[in-house]
């Protein structure tokens, strides 16, 4: 009788506190959905701004999320979800043989868009902004990444590319192809300025360095107004040419010389081509430097910077070449940006662009290439196809990104292998060790004095 009195009472309490934690989250998502869905803002007659309140779907919306975290807590519990288990070992198998092809079916396809969607201009230009952020994904993945360093202030090298493209175009008539290894050098010194004063930094601390930093160019942007004409931006910033072949109508044009009718999407397909280069770049740049040895030292880097320390390895210029190489790239993709738009200003240049990049290394997966491809793609690609449902497209957008960092919290893709390891076991000399044990001990003894 005993027994059957504490098993109802176990469920009794399961149940309790099943409905506690439920009602927790519904709390919480009125809070955060009272003003984002609860309320909805209207032009009226005269041009002023009207609210008009939506409770019932505020109403249902709570309700759901009540519902859906009750069930989790009375089924799931503390368990989290294994969705290992619903996979077989042979499919498992097959799909990693076959992961091996994914990149190469992606690059396929990627050189096959302009042919396929010649006549789309719109998917046109959004294979170039995902190519854009794909590129900006990948140099990001250096400094997070691979060696291990929250910067969220990023983009501030991407409009140092960008504003170091239209400066010197505009001052000194240098063509694109002059100006894009200029503007990544601008942009990688300034990721060596910026890599002095955070060397002694890590986590949460380095994270507000880096994105005062980025707040800092900006400010710099908008009030400088006689180099970089403030809020008003640059105009007329000068297009690529094919190697001194304008994409225009004249006898000189690239239509003209290569005895092509004229068409405006010839610049487009330029322009997608040529950010696909530079994609390919820094993907092939960023893959031979994890198999050298600072590529090593970054990856030791983001394990365990003592560790790192005690093997030797100088995290000083660890650091700063992780921040240069990413600030040079991010140089690169703000040249293109510039060159592109022909128009660039401060506003391009926010904390959002940050935090959107970011957010494609950390659900591709820190250190995965084809996850950061994949989760540009997705990313970018979801905005566009929800923006007939702009009111709850941001919405989605979370709620992915929450399923993602549950089931998937290391990314869709997601690796921690080393660049290089042994294949076999090798025997190390016992002397070798124990040098190597009274160097630390008198290294972290010297560091404790």
């Amino acid at each position: 009788m005993s027994v059957l009195s504490e098993h109802s009472t176990g469920h009794r309490f399961d149940f309790l506190t099943a409905l506690k934690r439920a009602l927790l989250s519904a709390l919480i998502a009125f809070g955060l959905f009272s003003l984002l869905i609860g309320i909805r803002t209207d032009t009226g007659p005269t041009g002023a701004l009207v609210l008009t309140g939506r409770p019932a779907l505020l109403a249902i919306i709570v309700g759901l999320v009540f519902a859906g975290a009750l069930v989790r807590e009375l089924i799931l519990r503390d368990r989290g979800i294994a969705l290992g288990r619903f996979v077989s070992p042979d499919l498992l198998a097959r799909a990693q043989a076959l992961g091996k092809f994914v990149g190469l079916a992606l690059l396929g396809f990627a050189i096959l868009v302009p042919i396929i969607f010649y006549h789309d201009r719109y998917l046109l230009d959004l294979g170039i902004m995902i190519l854009t952020y794909v590129m900006l994904g990948w140099r990001l993945n250096i400094v997070v990444g691979l060696a291990g360093l929250l910067d969220l202030g990023y983009v501030a090298f991407y409009a140092v590319g960008a504003y170091s493209y239209a400066l010197l175009a505009e001052n000194f008539g240098f063509s694109f192809w002059i100006c894009l290894p200029l503007a990544g050098i601008l942009a990688s010194f300034w990721g060596i300025l910026l890599g002095f004063p955070v060397l002694r930094l890590r986590g949460d601390y380095l994270a507000i360095v880096t994105l005062a930093f980025g707040e800092m160019i900006r400010l710099v942007l908008i009030n400088w107004q006689s180099l970089t004409h403030g809020p008003d931006g640059i105009t007329g910033v000068p297009r690529p040419t094919f190697f001194g072949l304008p994409f225009n109508n004249d006898d000189g044009g690239f239509a003209h010389t290569f005895g092509l009718e004229w068409s405006p999407l010839h610049r487009i397909v330029f322009l997608y081509y040529l950010i696909l280069v530079l994609a390919l770049v820094t993907n092939l740049v960023t893959i031979r430097l994890r198999r050298l040895p600072i590529g090593r030292a970054w990856e030791a880097l983001r394990e365990d910077e003592i560790a790192c320390r005690s093997l030797g390895i100088n995290t000083t210029n660890t650091k700063l070449t992780a921040f240069a190489m990413g600030a040079m790239f991010a140089g690169f993709a703000g040249s293109f940006f510039a060159t592109r738009q022909g128009f660039i200003s401060p506003e391009s240049f926010t904390f959002t662009e940050s935090a959107l990049v970011l957010a494609i290394v950390v659900l591709g997966g820190m250190g995965s290439q084809i996850g950061v491809a994949v989760a540009a793609a997705v990313m970018l690609g979801g905005f566009e196809f929800f923006r007939e449902f702009a009111q709850f497209r941001m919405l989605v957008f979370g709620l992915a990104m929450v399923a993602i960092m549950i089931w998937r919290p290391r990314g869709l893709v997601a690796t921690r292998t080393p660049s290089i390891f042994l294949n076999r076991e090798k025997d190390i000399n016992a002397d070798l060790v124990r040098r190597a044990r009274t160097k630390t001990w008198s290294w972290r003894r010297a560091q404790h004095d």
